[in-house]
């Protein structure tokens, strides 16, 4: 086994995330993402997340209008992660997807603490349900910000393991986006008090 009773050889990897942000999101709920750092293991059970598409897709992705330098990652190799900063205060963090120079990300909206959850808390200054339950608050509680953008989950500090999956999945339109809230691709357990918003 390896640190914190996540086993290196189940860690997931490249073919995984190589297809579409929109099926591979979905299959993202119930992995924990795990961030090994200084000694310590933290992890979240991921319970939400949304797909964005690539150019001229969706017009609430960062790469509708095509590459720039802020949504650069979201073109890399997939298994990567793409983090940026929005209002001036927030970091979100997301699973680059699909194939080298074709955009694709997976949001990662909330999540449940498995370990580490008391470091986490100390954070966020909440606990319980409140230590990720939003894209910001579950970077916050990992101390995710610019410098892990573009770290490999595949091999770096940071990756993805399965862990339970759910027994339902459910999927909606997005949360907080006004343009293509026509798109249902937000997916959730919704069994799960740690979603952001509502499980219906």
């Amino acid at each position: 086994m390896g640190r914190g009773g996540f086993p290196a050889y189940r860690r997931l990897g490249r073919r995984f995330f190589a297809r579409s942000a929109e099926e591979l999101a979905p299959d993202l709920l119930g992995c924990a993402l795990v961030l090994r750092v200084g000694g310590l293991t933290l992890a979240i059970k991921l319970v939400e997340v949304e797909a964005y598409l690539g150019v001229g897709d969706d017009p609430a992705s960062h790469a509708f209008r095509g590459r720039t330098a802020r949504n650069e990652q979201m073109f890399a190799t997939p298994g990567h992660l793409y983090v940026y900063f929005t209002y001036g205060m927030h970091y979100c963090s997301n699973v680059v997807a699909e194939k080298k120079g074709v955009a694709g990300a997976v949001l990662l909206r909330a999540g449940e603490a498995l370990q580490g959850a008391e470091l986490m808390g100390a954070r966020r200054g909440r606990k319980g349900v409140e230590i990720a339950n939003g894209p910001a608050k579950l970077c916050q509680a990992l101390g995710l910000d610019l410098r892990h953008n573009g770290l490999d989950l595949t091999r770096d500090e940071l990756g993805i393991w399965p862990f339970e999956t759910p027994k339902r999945v459910a999927r909606s339109s997005r949360i907080g986006v006004r343009e293509g809230r026509q798109l249902r691709l937000r997916f959730f357990d919704p069994d799960s008090p740690f979603v952001s918003g509502k499980r219906t």
